[in-house]
């Protein structure tokens, strides 16, 4: 099967959902790869394009941002001419992916922001499923805090 036509799992879509700034969203290099265009290809079209990507949809990591990102993500940057970004990359939320679909303007496109989304849409159901039990997660680990700082 080409990489065209490959489903891509969803689980292997959501480890690329992050949440920054409140939002959920995806990288431009992760976007890039799954949509299967270079990095540059796709923040031109966006930019040819920008009316439909509202701050809400798009916007750029802040240098902070950015290498705390990559602290979590123990990525580790290779020295050598292409290894390190330019500019500080975008993230899309949902909505940005969506709209992505319509500029890249290719039927991969379109199949991959299908799969984005309903991984966004699985994630979105996982956390509202057991926000109850995040509830009491986030409550025993305030108490273990209280606990330890009276030690």
């Amino acid at each position: 099967m080409s990489k065209k036509n490959q489903i891509i799992p969803i689980r292997n879509i959501q480890n690329l959902i992050f949440t920054i700034r409140g939002n959920q969203v995806m990288m431009d290099r992760d976007l890039a790869e799954l949509y299967g265009v270079e990095i540059r290809v796709l923040n031109q079209a966006v930019k040819r394009n920008i009316m439909r990507f509202p701050d809400n949809f798009r916007f750029q990591l802040s240098k902070k941002e950015y290498q705390d990102f990559l602290r979590s993500q123990n990525v580790i940057l290779e020295d050598g001419k292409g290894k390190h970004r330019k500019y500080l990359p975008y993230v899309f939320t949902e909505q940005g992916v969506a709209m992505l679909s319509a500029v890249l303007r290719s039927e991969t496109a379109v199949k991959v922001s299908i799969q984005i989304i309903q991984a966004f849409v699985e994630m979105k159901r996982f956390i509202s499923a057991n926000a109850g039990l995040f509830q009491r997660l986030d409550k025993v680990e305030q108490k273990l805090v209280k606990h330890d700082e009276n030690f």
